[in-house]
């Protein structure tokens, strides 16, 4: 039997004989490590622990204490763990498909009859007794003919459609826990008893299509989720309902922002109280690239189609864009123009008029460019996905020696906006070249490395994100962590080769010859829409003073106090300050539910006695006691609390 080499992590050398499995080599190593392994990672392949390794190879045993191999185990098992207990209870429901996804996973079943939550009841109960038997996992490949026969005999349809989708060549695993089996890719767990019984929740169900397609049937999905421990599903159950709470639609509301309807979807019709939020957070912004030195421009929002021909857009995004069609007039044609997905082509043009020298650069031009991109009806979310949206946009157009520089501004400018709106931690990925893309090796080869030594200059640190970069070349994403511990991808910062050249963008260099310039793509916020949803279930409605629409209430008690009232609103308005009056004739304890339901931040009470002493009786919200002050005093204190950080650094939210 021919001998092999095993190299493990701390570089110890170990010769086995051809045919040794992950597991034979973890039970070699300690009789502990044989007991706790679940997979292994061989030369770079995660795997099951019964798989042989035939060849000299690089060998990594994972253990429960290896968070990620270990979650993505767990979900998996899991799902087939699901698949299982549906088809042990309920024997014609056929099988489909049941990936990991984040917290958990899913399983798309054909059944006549909707799953119930009684159901769901069910199903848990039968994963635990499956889990409680400790079956053993096992996996076979198999050739193509012998798999199609076998699901046939099953009478598992999807599971034939699935095998004839997948290229020929291309190995066909087949996964058994304990007589269950199903087709998977895998890697798996040892045996259903390694799935941790008290520490997953199938979560709901909802409606899905074979394969994501309207044509096809509709398919009955249930959700999971699965964690190492007990601890950590309790956790993340209580971090489900604290969003759920936090859910900016339904604050919407409460707060009177915004609304949807069926005559524009994924378009807002904000309301008052909504579009005060997005005026001061855009008027904050325009302030902050302002005095970053940025020129603000605008753009049309209906474009040509050659214009997105030349850019490369109408082959790489047109399944996105929305396409409008008119009869020009004189002519005997259709001119077909698209509502701008992004605005980079037409910055470009805004670039182009005049000629531009190397002491031109580097010139930012940014835009509040009202964007319209196509988003499947199922895949939109309130403000977080929409269809019609704003970016705080901006391009910079500079030399291949200034992107090092201007990356570091950026970042500068990004920290400073994050932490100025409340979110002070955040995690930037380097996201290269994906496998759809325009431009050469070489080209990718410059701005990735270029892009690369930018960050590793300003010494933060980052993650690779491996072909997650834009068509046109790579980025770095921000990724900010709000008030209980979701993460949000908002700003980037992307390098590109590609837009000038395709676009004829140039510049006159210090040599007197033509040049392009690199163009980078760069947003804070990235959509306000989006980043207002963000903000409203961060602060759970209860937005920093300088950003709540309705800044302060003055609410009468008595209607002796109805005139003191009116005066204090219009003093409270000429300091800058949104400030409504409520003298209607109602209690106060009813005027101050209504007002906090509404996030209202202050509400300054009114009655007789602060009418003859020239006070007010101030309450914040979410505080249970009141504060007794001069009018003056209040206003002046208000006043400076309604200015924006930047305009008020030492109040800067913290």
């Amino acid at each position: 039997m021919a001998q092999i080499t095993i190299t493990l992590p701390d570089g110890a050398q170990r010769e086995y004989e051809a045919g040794i499995t992950g597991g034979e080599v973890a039970a070699d190593i300690s009789k502990s490590l044989g007991k706790q392994a679940i997979a292994c990672t061989v030369d770079g392949q995660f795997r099951d622990l019964s798989r042989p390794i035939d060849a000299d190879a690089s060998l990594a045993i994972h253990t429960m204490k290896d968070e990620a191999q270990a979650l993505e185990l767990i979900r998996h098992d899991a799902a087939h763990i699901m698949a299982r207990a549906v088809q042990e209870i309920w024997p014609d429901v056929k099988v489909t498909i049941g990936p990991v996804i984040a917290n958990g996973w899913y399983y798309d079943f054909d059944r006549d009859e909707p799953f119930t939550p009684e159901d769901l009841d069910a199903i848990e109960k039968k994963m635990r007794d499956i889990i409680a038997l400790r079956d053993p996992v096992r996996t076979e490949t198999w050739e193509r003919d012998r798999a199609i026969a076998h699901y046939e005999a099953a009478d598992e349809p999807f599971k034939v459609e699935l095998i004839h989708a997948i290229p020929e060549g291309e190995d066909l695993r087949m996964y058994w826990h304990g007589d269950w089996q199903d087709l998977c890719r895998g890697p798996h767990l040892v045996h259903t008893g390694q799935v941790p019984a008290d520490a997953f929740k199938l979560t709901r169900v909802s409606g899905a299509y074979w394969r994501g397609d309207a044509k096809n049937k509709q398919l009955q999905r249930i959700y999971g989720v699965a964690f190492r421990t007990r601890q950590e599903l309790k956790a993340h159950l209580q971090q489900v309902e604290e969003a759920a709470k936090r859910d900016h639609r339904r604050l919407a509301r409460e707060m009177d922002l915004f609304h949807f309807q069926e005559e524009a979807p994924g378009m807002v019709f904000w309301h008052p109280n909504g579009w005060t939020v997005y005026r001061a957070l855009e008027d904050y912004m325009r302030r902050r690239q302002t005095e970053d030195g940025y020129k603000e421009i605008r753009t049309p929002q209906i474009v040509d189609r050659k214009l997105w021909e030349a850019s490369g857009h109408w082959d790489k995004y047109r399944e996105n864009m929305f396409i409008t069609e008119i009869d020009e007039e004189h002519a005997n044609e259709k001119r077909v123009n698209a509502l701008k997905p992004m605005n980079c082509p037409c910055h470009v043009q805004i670039y182009n008029q005049g000629l531009k020298s190397y002491r031109d650069l580097p010139l930012r031009l940014a835009e509040f460019g009202s964007c319209h991109r196509y988003e499947a009806s199922g895949a939109m979310h309130g403000l977080m996905r929409v269809r019609g949206f704003v970016q705080d946009d901006a391009h910079i157009f500079c030399t291949e020696e200034q992107i090092e520089a201007e990356c570091a501004k950026f970042i500068q400018l990004l920290s400073r906006v994050y932490k100025d709106l409340g979110f002070d931690d955040f995690r930037i990925m380097f996201s290269t070249r994906p496998e759809k893309r325009i431009g050469t090796d070489a080209e990718w080869d410059l701005t990735e490395g270029a892009l690369e030594a930018a960050i590793k200059s300003i010494g933060m640190d980052y993650e690779v994100d491996p072909g997650e970069g834009a068509f046109y070349g790579p980025k770095l994403d921000f990724k900010l962590t709000d008030a209980i511990g979701r993460e949000w991808q908002c700003g980037t910062f992307q390098v590109d080769s590609q837009l000038p050249d395709r676009l004829g963008a140039e510049y006159v260099g210090e040599d007197s010859d033509k040049h392009r310039p690199f163009m980078l793509h760069r947003a804070v916020l990235g959509s306000f829409e989006r980043f207002i949803g963000i903000l409203i279930e961060n602060y759970a409605g209860k937005l920093p003073f300088w950003l709540a629409p309705r800044q302060v209430v003055v609410a009468s008690i008595v209607s002796d106090a109805d005139e003191f009232v009116t005066e204090t609103v219009e003093m409270l308005r000429k300091q800058g300050i949104r400030a409504e009056a409520d003298i209607r004739n109602e209690k106060i304890n009813y005027k101050v539910r209504e007002h906090s339901l509404g996030k209202v931040p202050v509400i300054l009470a009114v009655g007789r006695q602060e009418v003859e002493n020239g006070t007010v009786s101030m309450r914040r919200l979410g505080e249970k006691q009141s504060a007794v002050l001069s009018r003056d005093d209040a206003i002046t204190s208000l006043a400076t609390e309604a200015l924006a950080p930047d305009l008020a650094p030492e109040l800067a939210t913290s």
